[in-house]
């Protein structure tokens, strides 16, 4: 498979939660559903060990990114063995340089095909640091770029920085994650007057979901107007209501080749937003992210519990509330129906 032309044709790629019971215990039965129920939504990847994740595998205490990387790798495996198709697996690259370039040799180890790499621990550090330390664990593993909001624990990387990113050849693509217009314009801009013309653009702007995929993004670049489309998402928003998401970029690719959109989009991507709001906790700074994710996913009965390693990462007050009122006001983004049909078969 071909990385590259996978990523440019356009996938829905979870970011996958993990599954603790109601003692904080990692759920192996539970964790494997979830890989199972995301590989049957037709997603054509999935990232695992990132943010949705919690960063907190990594820590002594818990020892769990070892053990959820593999399982994740190996029930993708299992899955796709019965029907095979195109699908990339791509891993959660964190920390200082020694310590990602480890975790991207790890991941290498196990089957997986690209890295994202989080820069959440070069907060202080100049470019240059950044650069370098981006362009050695490309020497491992490819390399697929992450702005990350800095509510979520990323920092602001400005044009100039995305600009020099692109000229890591290793690197595949970038999630586009600022929630931020003005810095997802730096990022498009940066490669398209690189000329970076395989570099693919994916979406991270859970709370723009179907513009960012609607929009060509059009620049000058060496005389001559550019226009690059994202062509697809790496969302923890995706991580919930999967089948559904699948169905919404299929349908999102038909009106981009059509050439003309009509204006219910505009209202198909409120609705998408809102949903997002209640599940990742907005009204809160987003505290309640990934417990919002776990809570769609405990009533569809996939997981035993909102359980975060961190105690302190729970529910905000009326964020369930919030999530049952978008579950019923957008039936047509919910995907209860089809987990019901197979989650049986799926926790065996």
């Amino acid at each position: 498979m071909d990385l590259r032309s996978h990523l440019q044709a356009g996938q829905v790629i979870p970011a996958q939660p993990l599954a603790l019971d109601a003692d904080r215990r990692f759920s192996a039965r539970h964790q494997r559903a979830i890989t199972r129920y995301y590989v049957a939504a037709g997603v054509g990847g999935l990232a695992v060990g990132v943010h949705s994740t919690q960063f907190e595998i990594r820590e002594p205490q818990h020892g769990l990114f070892k053990p959820v990387l593999e399982l994740a790798a190996r029930t993708i495996d299992e899955e796709l063995a019965r029907a095979p198709r195109a699908f990339i697996k791509i891993a959660g690259v964190c920390g200082r340089t020694a310590q990602a370039v480890g975790e991207a040799e790890l991941a290498r180890s196990l089957g997986y095909q690209a890295g994202l790499l989080s820069l959440s621990a070069f907060k202080n550090d100049t470019e240059d640091a950044m650069i370098a330390h981006c362009a050695r664990v490309a020497e491992v593993l490819p390399v697929i770029g992450f702005y990350l909001q800095p509510a979520a624990g990323g920092r602001l990387l400005g044009y100039s920085f995305w600009r020099r990113f692109a000229e890591i050849r290793n690197v595949i693509a970038i999630k586009i994650a600022p929630f931020n217009r003005y810095q997802t314009i730096d990022v498009v801009r940066a490669i398209v007057e690189s000329g970076r013309d395989d570099v693919v653009l994916y979406t991270g702007n859970d709370d723009s979901i179907v513009v960012d995929l609607l929009t060509p993004f059009s620049f000058e670049a060496g005389g001559r107007r550019v226009t690059r489309r994202i062509a697809g998402g790496l969302l923890g928003h995706w991580g919930v209501w999967t089948k559904r998401a699948v169905e919404l970029l299929e349908e999102i690719k038909v009106a981009r080749m059509s050439g003309a959109l009509d204006a219910t989009w505009l209202t198909r991507a409120i609705a998408v937003t809102d949903m997002n709001a209640a599940l990742f906790d907005a009204a809160n700074g987003f505290r309640g992210c990934i417990p919002g994710i776990l809570e769609v996913l405990r009533r569809q009965g996939l997981v035993p519990s909102v359980h975060c390693l961190n105690p302190h990462e729970v529910l905000s007050p009326g964020q369930a509330e919030e999530l049952t009122r978008v579950a019923q006001a957008y039936p047509e983004l919910v995907d209860d129906a089809f987990v019901a049909a197979n989650r049986e078969r799926w926790l065996s």
